[in-house]
């Protein structure tokens, strides 16, 4: 499938949408084969003036756009699928960014047959540095999922993942940027408790996240390994690191993380 000869509408443009939006934008697709919708006219004309993509209403959008990308709050979804459900033909690609909803939500809500894809990306997307996890629902065909990474690819990595894992990956990297920012507030504000220009700090910090970040991804070394190599026998590295431990943060972590899964579980079951 050569992805600019279908339209995209973008159901519910709000921030995930707007992420989906303005990437495939900077990516090259055709501003004139993507749809938007919204709720409030006034966010109607600021995407519409932000990216010269025409923004519609719901309907419309299901009669013009072969691929439906659904992005609107959990616990709003069951009626947006009451409005449109029974006007979506069978052979168009619902790809749903609801976090938490199982693709059999919108299977009990659609034309028996219509393709489902759950996909869950993350902020990042803006800065084309986004991880999107892509799973097929009941109906969706290896092809399917083809044209979903080709619309999530230029917006940074797409793995597939049974969608049994997709509540985990909610936890994991779609709520992940927040665990990293909060991280990168403490150190920033331990860096000025130890007397340095807040400026300073945030700088010495950032770089070192994103050099971090990239030695991860690119030496192909365990994360302990790493670590390791940064801890020499009695050295300050190993202080700090034996503090973090007597405080917990590890146990934190996982605790937060099975926090963040239920909580994706409750939203699933509430929606229902």
């Amino acid at each position: 499938m050569a992805p600019e000869v279908h339209t995209v509408a973008v159901i519910g443009a709000g921030k995930i949408g707007e992420l989906m939006l303005s990437g495939l934008l900077r990516s090259g697709w055709p501003a004139e084969r993507l749809l938007a919708t919204a709720r409030r006219p006034a966010r109607a004309e600021e995407l519409a003036a932000r990216y010269g993509v025409r923004v519609v209403d719901n309907v419309t959008a299901v009669d013009e756009a072969a691929v439906l990308a659904i992005s609107v709050k959990p616990q709003d979804a069951g009626a947006l699928l009451d409005e449109i459900g029974p006007k979506v033909p069978a052979d168009k690609l619902v790809i749903s960014l609801c976090a938490g909803l199982p693709t059999s939500f919108f299977s009990r809500r659609l034309p028996e047959g219509t393709p489902v894809v759950r996909v869950m990306t993350n902020t990042p997307a803006l800065v084309d540095e986004a991880m999107s996890a892509i799973s097929a629902g009941a109906y969706a065909t290896g092809e399917h999922l083809a044209l979903a990474e080709e619309m999530f690819r230029p917006l940074g990595v797409t793995v597939r993942v049974p969608e049994s894992q997709q509540d985990a990956v909610t936890a994991l990297s779609g709520s992940g940027p927040a665990y990293f920012y909060l991280l990168v507030e403490a150190m920033i504000d331990a860096g000025i408790l130890l007397g340095l220009p807040r400026q300073v700090a945030h700088e010495l910090i950032v770089q070192t996240a994103i050099g971090s970040a990239v030695m991860l991804r690119d030496s192909g070394e365990h994360p302990v390994k790493l670590r390791e190599a940064v801890t020499s026998p009695a050295g300050t590295t190993i202080s700090a690191i034996r503090e973090l431990e007597n405080h917990g943060v590890r146990a934190a972590m996982l605790a937060a993380l099975e926090a963040a899964r239920d909580r994706a579980r409750e939203l699933a079951a509430q929606a229902d």
